[in-house]
């Protein structure tokens, strides 16, 4: 006779949830109730996906008993590993999208308006859909009323760029129709990750005491116009050096690599050069090796928030309104720029807003924050 397969988050049919206990012929040991099945699909840029995690509090307190699925691509993945709020990551990949169409979701989430994620959540099996899908022609198009919002800021510049002054936070989870408290991204260290941290620390002659500041030099080659230049980091590293009271760590990806040498070089035995070849986790054990983070518009940035680091960042050509700080930073954008923002890949205007950055206001917000801490 069939039996009925538990609705458990612990049951595989693949082996035992506890040893020498047989789920399938005495029941559940200690079950833990699916509740509703909600996949976020978001395979957009790895800062994205970090920001993304500020909606998974607002989708637990709408639905306290239930599980959650993610897919995203394999270079993001990580970011959601020992995530307490999350149950399943899938990589985008032929497997991933083979399983997730055999199960039979309540809500599925499309956080991205691309063909790509759309056509995966049109293959998805849900009771609800919400955000972003195609049509027949591969047209995007919003699944629901709450992503109507979100739908028009891709389409109506002067919305997105002039009067829009809404987070992304904050209308996304207009998109998922959950409520807004300005919930935080979520992102936890492994126990090992926390020791490595330690370990690097005190290899490079760090200490708890020291005020550390540090720079997350570029940005994706996907808009390589987000970066300041390396002059003006120059003028700034020499700044902070001439204190005599800061540590300087440079921080970065793989595409940092060269800048990040060439500073280390102008600098010799004065600054830490931390790798950017070893993985997004291990980069973000050393962007918490700082206190604060003087960054541009990037995943660096987004990792900064989410390690919940003080955050001095600069805006040009993408939207500083649309980003949260949550009180732990400033945003530097060049006021009266009339072309500012654009998201343009390619600068028709010399580049003004970076050279507009400005330099003497990162200074004075660095030293009042350390000179703040130590007033406490």
């Amino acid at each position: 006779m069939a039996k009925e397969i538990p609705n458990c988050k612990r049951f595989t049919g693949y082996k035992p949830c506890f040893p020498d206990h047989n789920c399938w012929e005495d029941g559940c040991k200690d079950c833990m109730p699916g509740g509703k099945k909600l996949l976020i699909i978001n395979l957009d840029a790895m800062g994205d996906v970090v920001m993304t995690t500020a909606q998974l509090h607002g989708l637990k307190r709408k639905y306290p008993e239930s599980t959650i699925y993610w897919i995203t691509l394999k270079i993001a993945a990580p970011l959601l590993h020992n995530n307490p709020l999350i149950d399943h990551v899938f990589d985008y990949s032929f497997e991933s999208l083979l399983i997730l169409e055999q199960i039979e979701f309540d809500v599925v989430m499309n956080v991205d308006k691309s063909q790509r994620s759309g056509a995966i959540a049109m293959k998805m099996k849900a009771k609800e859909k919400l955000g972003f899908g195609i049509n027949e022609n591969g047209k995007i198009y919003p699944f629901n009323e709450g992503a109507n919002y979100n739908y028009l800021l891709g389409m109506d510049d002067h919305l997105k760029f002039k009067v829009n002054q809404r987070t992304g936070q904050d209308y996304l989870a207009e998109t998922f129709e959950i409520d807004y408290q300005k919930d935080d991204y979520v992102f936890h260290f492994t126990d090992d990750e926390l020791k490595f941290i330690d370990e690097y620390k005190a290899k490079v002659g760090l200490s708890n005491n020291d005020e550390v500041i540090g720079f997350n030099t570029g940005c994706s080659n996907t808009f390589p116009n987000k970066k300041m230049t390396l002059e003006q980091h120059e003028v700034l590293i020499e700044r902070f050096l001439s204190y005599n009271r800061f540590k300087i760590v440079l921080v970065g990806g793989p595409e940092d690599y060269e800048r990040n040498k060439y500073l280390e070089d102008k600098f010799p035995g004065k600054i830490i050069n931390t790798p950017t070849n070893e993985g997004i986790r291990k980069g973000a054990c050393y962007e918490n090796v700082p206190d604060l983070i003087i960054t541009g518009d990037s995943f660096g940035m987004h990792m900064a928030i989410a390690l919940k680091k003080y955050v001095i960042a600069w805006f040009g050509l993408s939207c500083w309104t649309e980003i949260e700080m949550y009180g732990r930073g400033i945003k530097l954008y060049p006021e009266g720029l009339h072309c500012a923002p654009c998201w343009k890949k390619v600068c028709p205007y010399n580049l003004e807003c970076i050279q507009m950055i400005d330099l003497e206001k990162i200074e004075k917000e660095t030293l009042n924050y350390f000179d703040n801490i130590h007033n406490k």
